[in-house]
């Protein structure tokens, strides 16, 4: 019996670049539930219980979860990841459920939440703020390089892996 090969390991340099798109992807997408909560203002005249900062950040936590979770149970990718030839996948190759897809993206706030508590509890804000949150997912990132088949952390938890799924060179 013949063993499938297993698709390497998209390169670091190639992951990041991904999570740029990713960002730009997430940035318009977070401007719906402002935009949202500004129509349902400017409709009634008055302030909707999830206008507060607070309840705007739960509620694109949970428009990203919905977006992450149906792409990568769905297709195995984002936009971000088909542009640059990633995908995910389970340790054995199989699709992700929706629940190991959630679970996934929760794991995933590791990227950047140790950063933003850091900051949150030090008070910095702005450029400082940033700063601490872009240090930290670089950081986040460099952990990779400790783990033997080069995958992020929340992947390990999550018994899923990134592939390199760029098509063979043509002749």
């Amino acid at each position: 019996m013949t063993k499938r090969p297993v698709p390497a390991v998209p390169s670091l340099r190639r992951r990041l670049a991904c999570l740029v798109y990713e960002g730009l992807i997430l940035f318009g997408l977070a401007l719906l539930p402002g935009a949202l909560g500004a129509l349902f203002v400017a409709l009634t005249g008055k302030a909707h219980p999830l206008q507060s900062d607070t309840a705007l950040r739960w509620v694109t936590f949970a428009f990203f979860g919905v977006y992450f979770t149906w792409f990568w149970s769905t297709r195995g990718q984002t936009l971000p990841m088909q542009t640059w030839h990633i995908q995910v996948r389970t340790r054995d190759g199989q699709p992700l459920s929706q629940a190991r897809a959630l679970a996934r993206y929760v794991a995933a706030c590791a990227w950047f939440a140790p950063a933003a508590l850091l900051s949150w509890l030090n008070g910095w804000q702005g450029w400082t703020a940033l700063g601490a949150v872009g240090l930290g997912i670089l950081g986040y990132a460099m952990l990779a390089r400790l783990n033997p088949e080069r995958q992020f952390w929340h992947d390990l938890a999550c018994g899923t892996r990134l592939l390199d799924v760029r098509p063979p060179p043509a002749r």
